[in-house]
Formats: structure tokens, C-alpha cells, sequence
């Protein structure tokens, strides 16, 4: 018999990583003082980083949302959900490194390229990740709450996989069109926030309480 978790220190635990990780984005955004003779252009000039913070930000929204929509319909969750959601938070952990990177590269015409592409790979396998959480409780069905319908599994499907492909096309396209490739990211992550509101129509109404 396969050991079970309470989801609720779960879920609190990937919270505070959530929380965590969207503060610390904001901490690169600065204008040098060599700038304040022309405090204007240098906050114009630090573009790069508003564009960077609102893509991970509403990346990390997205995926807070999906993972709120997931763990709402858990029961309790096995070793594999564990480890696979351990995993996950360590790449949301992460993105505030590529976020930067990306930010500060983006002016430079040697380093653009090559920053846009990392920053499009580490979206790409942070959704992923979202996907194999997902992945791993659809091969347990017993993990889910006897409430939870087959529409409502193939919603949480479906707002996924796309997000995921949109991602890996976008980084495919900085290779030749760094910029056009950066703010496709951000349109994707637009993207993938709204279409979470899908998962609040749901047909059942999760019971109260520890699991």
C-alpha cells in the first residue's frame, strides 16, 4: 500500500514558494544613480525588467491557480505528487535568476539571444512540471475526491498542455526573434491566467475540512 500526505501542509508550503518567489522579482528592478540626471530615461531604459517581472509574475499566478484548482480536488496525495510538487516549486524558485538574466542581457546584441532562449526554456519546464504534477494524479485517480467529474479533469487538462506547447514554440522563435519571442512570453502568461477562471466552474463543491 503506497504512503499518503495531507495535502493541506502541501499546499501551504507551496504558497509561501509561490509568495516568496513573486517578491523576489521586484528586487532587480532598480535605476542606477548614475541615472537620476535623467531619472525619465532611466526608467524608460529599465524596460527589459518591467517586461521580465510581469511575465513571471503572471507565469507564477498561472501556476498558482492551476496548482489551487489541482490540490482543491485532492484527497490526499502520494509519494510521486509529493516529489513531482518539490520539483515544480524548486523551478518557480528558480525564475527570478532567469528573469534577471534575461533583463540585463536584453540590450546587449551578443547576450540577447542566448538569455531570451533561457529564460523561454525555464517557462517551458516550469508549466511542464505543472503537466507532470498533474500527470503523476491521473495515474492514481484515487487521490481525487469523489466529487470530481471527467469534465472537470479534462478542463485542468486542457488549460495546461497548451501553455506548455506555447512556451517551447516561443522559445523555438527567439532563436531568430529574441524581442518579438519576449513578449510572446508575456502574452502567453496573459494567456494562461485567464483561461484559469475555467476551473471555478466546477459541478461539485469541495467538502470543508482536513483531509
Amino acid at each position: 500500500m503506497s504512503r499518503r500526505w495531507d495535502t493541506g501542509r502541501t499546499e501551504a508550503f507551496s504558497d509561501g514558494v509561490f509568495a516568496i518567489a513573486t517578491t523576489l522579482l521586484v528586487l532587480d528592478l532598480a535605476v542606477p544613480e548614475s541615472e537620476f540626471h535623467h531619472l525619465w530615461h532611466g526608467i524608460g531604459h529599465l524596460w527589459p525588467g518591467y517586461l521580465g517581472y510581469a511575465t513571471s509574475f503572471l507565469t507564477i499566478g498561472g501556476i498558482w491557480l492551476g496548482h489551487h484548482g489541482i490540490f482543491r480536488r485532492l484527497r490526499y496525495a502520494n509519494g510521486t505528487v509529493i516529489r513531482v510538487n518539490l520539483l515544480l516549486l524548486m523551478a518557480v524558485a528558480f525564475l527570478p535568476f532567469p528573469t534577471r538574466l534575461m533583463a540585463e542581457a536584453i540590450h546587449d546584441s551578443d547576450a540577447e539571444r542566448a538569455a531570451v532562449v533561457f529564460y523561454g526554456i525555464w517557462l517551458f519546464v516550469t508549466f511542464a512540471l505543472m503537466s507532470a504534477l498533474w500527470g503523476a494524479i491521473l495515474r492514481d485517480r484515487q487521490l481525487l475526491k469523489p466529487g470530481v467529474t471527467d469534465q472537470e479533469i479534462n478542463a485542468i487538462t486542457l488549460a495546461a498542455t497548451p501553455h506548455t506547447a506555447a512556451f517551447l514554440g516561443a522559445t523555438v522563435l527567439a532563436i531568430i526573434f529574441p524581442k518579438v519571442a519576449a513578449f510572446g512570453y508575456l502574452a502567453i502568461a496573459v494567456i494562461a491566467v485567464f483561461s484559469a477562471r475555467g476551473e471555478e466552474a466546477t459541478g461539485t463543491e469541495p467538502a470543508q475540512g482536513s483531509n
